[in-house]
């Protein structure tokens, strides 16, 4: 490169401008010989694939799982792998190569080199046990909630940043955690066999087993609406088993719509 690509420091070695911009380019470049070998071997090797999507922990029941189940049965050869975590670190691992597909709550700001493909809008609303003393009440308020023990999403979830932040904005100090878990089955299994509230999508509620045993408590201001969707990068080699994952998600998202509008 006829330059420095790093220097010395008292506290060891970093790299100079020039390494720090010949790092993104080899970064980039890596990427796409990765990809570039994945193609060669689905074309050659008559392989469907290795799929890795990682996926925000509702995404899972919602429908996840059952696009995965499709997926496999009308492409035995596809191995895949599937992994749960928060924007925060899907993210940053998608932009490294380390995922084909995230799907997930989709941030408010796009990432650059990343495609945002829209699924469903979701309202997130607070549920407790049919038989809560809350719902008893003709009225709830928010004020109400500050009594009372949530099982919410991990620390660093959007979701749960999202419901802290709106006990802040009434001059609420913030709810009390019980149960803190990135599973929203053991969640609604909580909320529907205690008095612990959980601040939960709807779509989710509607499609899990808890449907019967949890209900929807009406408190004006305690709702939040999230956008979800599918995210790859813009110039990755997507294979024809990450491509038909991708048409299974949009065609089950299809059906929430409608289920969810009927």
């Amino acid at each position: 490169m006829n330059t420095k690509l790093v220097r010395r420091t008292p506290r060891g070695v970093e790299l100079t401008s020039v390494g720090t911009a010949f790092l993104s380019h080899v970064r980039r470049i890596r990427l796409s010989l990765d990809d570039v070998a994945r193609e060669v071997a689905d074309l050659t090797q008559g392989r469907a694939g290795h799929l890795r999507v990682g996926c925000g922990p509702d995404m899972i029941d919602l429908f996840v799982q059952r696009a995965c189940s499709e997926l496999m049965r009308s492409a035995p050869k596809v191995t895949l792998a599937v992994t749960t975590g928060i924007n925060d670190v899907l993210f940053p691992a998608l932009r490294n190569g380390e995922y084909d597909l995230i799907v997930s709550g989709l941030p408010a700001s796009p990432y650059q080199g990343i495609v945002h493909e829209h699924l469903l809008g979701d309202e997130f609303l607070v549920y407790s046990a049919a038989d809560h003393p809350l719902t008893r009440r003709k009225r709830v308020t928010i004020d109400d909630l500050t009594k009372q023990q949530w099982v919410l999403s991990n620390a660093g979830a959007f979701a749960r940043s999202r419901w802290i932040r709106t006990f802040e904005q009434h001059g609420l100090p913030p709810p009390k955690v019980a149960v803190e878990t990135n599973s929203v089955a053991l969640m609604l299994h909580m909320v529907s066999a205690s008095e612990f509230l959980g601040f939960v999508p709807r779509s989710v509620v509607r499609s899990s087993i808890s449907t019967d045993r949890v209900i929807e408590l009406p408190i004006k201001h305690a709702s939040w609406s999230r956008q979800a969707g599918v995210s790859y990068r813009r110039d990755a080699y997507l294979s024809p088993a990450a491509l038909r994952l991708l048409e299974l998600l949009k065609i089950m998202a299809r059906e929430i719509r409608s289920d969810v509008s009927a």
